[in-house]
């Protein structure tokens, strides 16, 4: 009985104060992994949210760049910080392609990691140096078929989603390409504008810039639908590429204990932070779809996207020991 009465009272002054720390929530800096380098989407939307943050919370909100290993260095981490909601990670669906492409990671992305919002949904564009012969899809793919082993295409890492849209474009085209993987976007663009790879599958905002200023050529998006940055930009499947519907999306994750009150407070502040106006002007402007959607709604994202990515890994034959 007395046992019983010290586990309640235990429990109860935990409750007490959990609530405590979710009130006073933040009450000093607050860390966002972003497991990519700077220049990329993944990099720009987290110092988008950031400055805002700070605005809101009176704190200093810090993006911290950990790139390497197809995003997983910056999840791994974030799942061993502390628990109490001032390190978040910058995720996306690189994760639950990871978790078939990498054996033996230090995590499990769905235990370890306690979902809060996705920030944002971003078509990937085929681009390519404006050195390769091809004004769009039907001649790149020509090109390809008859210079077999000369397209290459760059990617933020392997398994990452940039990688897997490149290996199904080989697969239903038939056309023959050699995966280069990088760390993050800034590099692969670099590289790209000066023709040391033929072209990437990334996402709009890295490349958007160079695509306007004529040093890179945009064929196709990715997605089902055109993106609102390139309206001019033909999808792959409006290309001939019938079904051919992958994007990326990007969202804020906690470690998994991390009190449920933290959580809330985090998904409230940051789902008002997405929904102002400069904001979503600014992610549009970028090519990328605010979203600002419940803990919930993410995590259920997550179990479908890793049952379907774990298909796609199998068929392609991605494996990173």
């Amino acid at each position: 009985m007395r046992n019983a009465v010290r586990a309640l009272v235990a429990g109860a002054a935990f409750a007490l104060a959990t609530a405590a720390a979710a009130q006073t929530y933040p009450a000093k800096p607050v860390t966002i992994v972003v497991p990519f380098p700077p220049g990329g989407t993944t990099d720009v939307l987290a110092r988008t949210l950031s400055q805002k943050l700070s605005e809101l919370w009176k704190q200093p909100v810090i993006v911290d760049n950990r790139a390497g290993a197809g995003a997983t260095i910056g999840a791994t981490l974030v799942v061993r910080s502390k628990a109490d909601g001032y390190t978040l990670l910058m995720g996306a669906v690189h994760h639950t392609i990871a978790t078939s492409v990498y054996a033996g990671l230090p995590y499990d992305f769905q235990k370890d990691l306690a979902p809060v919002t996705t920030v944002a949904l971003v078509p990937n564009v085929l681009a390519v140096n404006p050195g390769l012969p091809a004004k769009n899809v039907k001649e790149l793919i020509a090109y390809g078929k008859a210079n077999p082993g000369k397209l290459s295409f760059g990617s933020n890492g392997q398994g990452t989603a940039q990688h897997l849209i490149g290996e199904e474009f080989g697969a239903m085209t038939g056309v023959d390409l050699l995966h280069v993987p990088y760390k993050g976007s800034g590099p692969l663009t670099t590289d790209l504008m000066a023709g040391e790879i033929s072209m990437s599958f990334d996402t709009v905002p890295p490349v958007l810039g160079q695509v306007k200023a004529g040093k890179l050529r945009a064929l196709a998006v990715t997605t089902a639908h055109r993106s609102a940055a390139l309206p001019d930009v033909p999808t792959l499947a409006e290309s001939g590429l019938a079904g051919f519907d992958q994007g990326t999306w990007f969202a804020l994750l906690v470690p998994a204990r991390t009190p449920k009150e933290v959580v809330e407070k985090l998904n409230r502040d940051i789902v008002a932070v997405i929904r102002t106006a400069d904001v979503q002007k600014r992610f549009l402007e970028v090519g990328a779809e605010p979203i600002g959607d419940s803990p919930e709604q993410l995590a259920a994202r997550i179990r479908s996207d890793t049952t379907k990515y774990a298909v796609l890994v199998k068929q392609a034959g991605v494996k990173v020991q």
